[in-house]
């Protein structure tokens, strides 16, 4: 990836990741940990890979996203509104009553919304018709979901990679965002799903490995993704939760809690710093 490109990255996933800061402190409330881990592919994903027009949000031959962990619905929101598909100050309405933009995902109210979510392990099976529905129509739509390292505990998260993988729907990407934190601990405290990799090789699929954080490596496994031919692709991506606020980094505290005054001032301060810092790069 050339250095502009790489730069032009950095300062929107930084955006990205003071909107997430926004939304959560203006209601109050939501999942500002996981978000932040999956700042960097949520934007490489929608401003280098995704078929998509903001002008355009329903239109036919668009590649489809849906968030299976429909929590970090603050990321989405944050992408989206700096893609261009609603105004960047509509986060500060995030949860809010009326607002377009609720704590889970809904494609009834949300211009860019592919598939409303939120009852974790659902969404691949949305992902995986979606991709099916492409197939049979001998559309090019690729369909890229999003499961968090906790929601892959899910058994209907098993039974979707086995039919994905049944039917070679090789247009289907699964990114599973293993940052090892959920709610009250690490992933292996609370139901270890490791090796995650092997298991999605075990079910047919093709895996690459990757860190969340890096640009180039994000870029590598989703053009690796686009070119193979056969099987559905998982990308295990190790990420970092809370990713960008160092209060925030590694502590499964920060899963679902909002930051108060001190600590949304600290955070966004932190963040305007670290978007200085990639802007002074040459």
């Amino acid at each position: 990836m050339d250095t502009v490109a790489k730069k032009q990255l950095k300062e929107t996933a930084c955006k990205v990741r003071m909107g997430i800061v926004e939304s959560v402190y203006s209601a109050k409330s939501g999942h500002p940990g996981g978000s932040l881990s999956a700042a960097d592919i949520m934007t490489y994903l929608y401003f280098n890979v995704m078929n998509v027009d903001p002008a355009e949000p329903a239109k036919e031959d668009r590649d489809r996203f849906v968030l299976s962990k429909g929590h970090i619905s603050p990321c989405l929101y944050a992408v989206l509104a700096h893609k261009g598909f609603f105004p960047v100050e509509e986060l500060k309405t995030f949860r809010k009553v009326e607002s377009r933009l609720q704590g889970h995902p809904s494609m009834r109210y949300t211009p860019g919304v592919d598939m409303s979510s939120g009852s974790l392990g659902q969404g691949i099976s949305t992902a995986v018709g979606m991709a099916l529905g492409a197939k049979l129509s001998k559309s090019d739509v690729r369909v890229y979901t999003m499961l968090g390292d906790g929601e892959i505990g899910e058994g209907q998260v098993w039974e979707a990679a086995m039919y994905a993988s049944a039917k070679k729907l090789d247009n289907l990407v699964a990114i599973i965002d293993n940052n090892n934190l959920q709610i009250d601990g690490t992933v292996e405290e609370v139901n270890s799903p490791y090796p995650i990799p092997e298991k999605f090789e075990a079910f047919g699929w093709n895996v690459i490995e990757i860190d969340a954080h890096n640009f180039d490596e994000i870029e590598d496994a989703f053009n690796k993704a686009a070119e193979f031919k056969g099987k559905p692709t998982a990308i295990v991506a190790k990420s970092v939760k809370g990713k960008g606020v160092s209060f925030m980094e590694n502590q499964c505290s920060w899963h679902g809690t909002a930051p108060n005054t001190e600590q949304y001032e600290q955070a966004m301060s932190e963040l305007k710093a670290a978007l200085a810092e990639i802007e002074a790069e040459g």
